[in-house]
């Protein structure tokens, strides 16, 4: 082999941060160390993997191309290495999730995780599907949670949980009353949505097509626990999903609302980038994951 792993190391560090200087902290390698490395490794391959304006930096396409392979390269050796050296700890976990699984169940997850596997590390990033779809390509996150659905050539999707939205007010609200909800009743409220990319307003645009562009939404919030306290003090109505509104139903400070006719349902999905290496800490939260049912 005409490359070694440093030079792999470097090129993906380089690839994240796109900057010399960024990489080098990172690396713990002196700038002109970490110049040297990604120029013998492009040398030896007559290629050229980052487009170069003066000192900045930009992959190109053929970095683009080689970067998942090389980063599951890169992580297949560290875990061999980790083979040899007899460690008994497992690999650090950077995980994604969106706000709705990030706030409800991911942190008893990792709670579980953690006493599981004492020593491990891990990490979790709150985001929503679209901000965490997009770290999962970039490899800053090991596995992405997410509630919207997702189509992309280099993700694999599978589902997870099934979840529900459920459409709820405030127990003074006029339709509180009501045993179901129809269409015009709908139309006739003052919304308060999730923002666009969000899975819940994904999932909350399917449900309501054909009513969504005359709604009355006068808000658009990016925190579940916002929309909730918004909703008790009668600044309009809302949807989330059933597992971040259970404790409310149960004190009875919302109320949900039945609407028979519109299709709330819809799944949890983890996302993993296609040339994303299965270490042993990835499959053992998964694992964990699929014994995991909302309460």
């Amino acid at each position: 082999m005409r490359y070694s792993l440093k030079q792999l190391h470097v090129f993906l560090r380089v690839a994240h941060h796109q900057n010399i200087s960024k990489a080098s902290i990172d690396l713990s390698m002196s700038q002109s160390a970490v110049s040297s490395a990604l120029s013998d490794f492009e040398t030896h391959y007559s290629m050229q993997l980052f487009d170069r304006k003066g000192k900045k930096l930009q992959i190109n396409e053929l970095g683009r191309a080689i970067r998942p392979q090389a980063q599951a390269l890169f992580e297949q050796a560290q875990a061999f290495e980790q083979l040899l050296e007899q460690q008994s700890t497992i690999p650090a976990l950077k995980v994604g999730a969106t706000l709705t699984i990030g706030n409800y169940l991911a942190v008893g997850i990792m709670a579980q995780y953690m006493k599981q596997y004492p020593g491990a590390q891990v990490q979790l990033h709150v985001a929503n599907t679209a901000n965490i779809s997009e770290q999962v390509l970039d490899f800053q996150l090991d596995i992405g949670l997410i509630e919207g659905e997702l189509q992309h050539p280099e993700l694999d999707v599978f589902p997870w949980l099934e979840d529900e939205l459920v459409v709820f007010c405030s127990p003074n609200h006029p339709l509180a009353a009501n045993t179901s909800v129809s269409d015009k009743e709908l139309l006739s409220a003052r919304w308060i949505l999730r923002e666009s990319g969000s899975g819940t307003r994904q999932t909350f645009d399917r449900a309501t097509s054909g009513l969504l562009t005359k709604m009355d939404v006068g808000l658009e919030l990016e925190h579940t626990e916002a929309i909730k306290r918004a909703v008790e003090a009668d600044l309009g109505i809302s949807c989330l999903s059933k597992v971040a509104l259970n404790d409310a139903f149960k004190r009875g400070s919302l109320i949900a609302l039945h609407v028979p006719q519109r299709n709330f349902r819809r799944h949890f999905y983890f996302i993993l980038h296609k040339q994303k290496y299965l270490n042993s800490a990835i499959e053992n939260w998964m694992a964990l994951c699929e014994h995991t049912q909302p309460r």
